[in-house]
């Protein structure tokens, strides 16, 4: 029998019924006169979301989403346990589609992909199977139990879950987390991650040592308006939005015990990121509670998600440092997505250090969370660079994304 098994969401009804009850018993704390997002998630929004989220119906969201194919299968990284990991796996039926692997971040989930799965199943472009792991500690995924799961441990995690399902060479696509985890994917196995397709681009400015030609069209080339604004974005998170950062990178485990206790806290923690991070999206209850309940009812406990700011802060020795991320990887083919909401905004002669760029596209409007934001910009970018004519067609041996008109289906074990 395969390892891998079809996998369908059922909270029990116990954990559902604890979050309404301590939904309905959550005391709020005061705010000052005039306050604004700038001091955080604002008190009337969290009390109405909180009392909103106890009368919403989870079941609703559960049934909706058993609707995406999803499996698990056991992957053991080397010096850890054996994790059981959990997926969305829409293969197409195309023989020569493409294998991509979907990496989301936090305060992101398996949920991201969603809004570009009926897009790439559409006729009219290259053809992809497209896998979408829930990360360790994350969703439905297994936690990790001891100390050290770092990059390298993340980067093995979805490369040997790609080659589990057959997929000996593959592309990515990621953001937030999922940039780190793509580019750590590229760095460890170039043989088998043959391109990549990344936002929220973090990259050192050029210098005549390594990039001559791009040091020189940034000591030259004034920088347009809409650098400067990128700037601008970047200087804000850096000083106004990484309060979160340097808790979650130093203390996991105090912030542990009031997310994994409180769903209040857990809502306005991530509530807030929703917010700013975006570029005004529309945000629906209903997504924002599906978000959040993905969280509260994961595998491994709402305060486990971000103990991968800690572990990627404070690499071992053997694995890679976020630092070293930002630069030079060879031999995987880049695109790139600029989007002018993004945390960081950074100029094209900056990003293009990352490697050998083969796509871009510079977007009048988006933010942090690409696919839920922009699915269709999304799209876009994958069928262009992965389609005919693109700078990364048939970058997959014998996978050219062409065969027939495309069309997607569960996966069959």
């Amino acid at each position: 029998m395969s390892a891998t098994q079809p996998f369908q969401i059922s909270v029990p009804q116990e954990k559902i019924d604890t979050l309404k009850s301590k939904l309905s018993q959550a005391e709020f704390p005061d705010e000052l006169a005039a306050s604004g997002w700038d001091l955080g998630a604002p008190l009337a929004d969290v009390k109405r979301l909180a009392r909103a989220w106890e009368n919403w119906d989870w079941r609703q969201a559960e049934e909706r989403l058993n609707k995406v194919p999803q499996y698990t299968t056991p992957i053991t990284v080397d010096g850890f346990h054996e994790l059981n990991i959990h997926f969305v796996w829409q293969k197409s039926e195309v023989k020569n589609a493409i294998p991509l692997l979907f990496v989301h971040g936090w305060p992101g989930s398996f949920l991201e992909v969603l809004p570009i799965l009926p897009l790439l199943a559409a006729p009219g472009g290259p053809a992809f199977h497209i896998v979408a792991p829930s990360l360790p500690n994350f969703g439905f995924s297994s936690g990790v139990k001891t100390r050290g799961f770092g990059a390298k441990q993340y980067a093995e995690t979805c490369h040997k879950l790609m080659l589990s399902l057959g997929y000996n060479e593959y592309v990515t696509q990621g953001g937030d987390w999922g940039f780190y985890i793509t580019r750590a994917i590229g760095y460890f196995y170039p043989s088998h991650c043959r391109a990549s397709h990344i936002n929220m681009l973090r990259a050192d400015p050029p210098t005549f040592l390594k990039h001559p030609t791009l040091a020189l069209q940034h000591k030259l080339a004034p920088y347009s308006q809409k650098e400067k604004d990128g700037f601008a974005r970047t200087e804000w998170f850096g000083k106004e939005g990484r309060g979160y950062f340097i808790e979650q990178a130093t203390k996991p485990q105090t912030l542990a015990y009031a997310l994994n206790d409180s769903p209040v806290a857990l809502l306005a923690w991530i509530y807030e990121k929703l917010h700013d991070w975006t570029d005004s999206h529309p945000w629906t209850d209903d997504e924002i509670f599906t978000w959040i309940s993905i969280y509260y009812f994961s595998t491994a406990g709402p305060g486990a998600a971000h103990r991968i700011y800690y572990e990627f802060m404070h690499p071992r020795p053997d694995s890679i440092s976020r630092e070293d991320l930002h630069r030079w990887i060879p031999n995987v083919k880049l695109g790139l997505a600029y989007n002018p909401k993004e945390l960081s905004v950074l100029p094209k002669s900056w990003c293009r250090t990352l490697g050998p760029v083969v796509f871009e596209s510079f977007n009048e409007s988006g933010g942090h969370f690409y696919a839920t934001e922009k699915p269709a910009f999304l799209a876009r970018d994958l069928r262009t660079m992965f389609g005919k004519g693109g700078g990364a067609f048939k970058v997959v041996k014998g996978k050219s994304g062409y065969d027939r008109t495309p069309r997607a289906y569960p996966a069959k074990l």
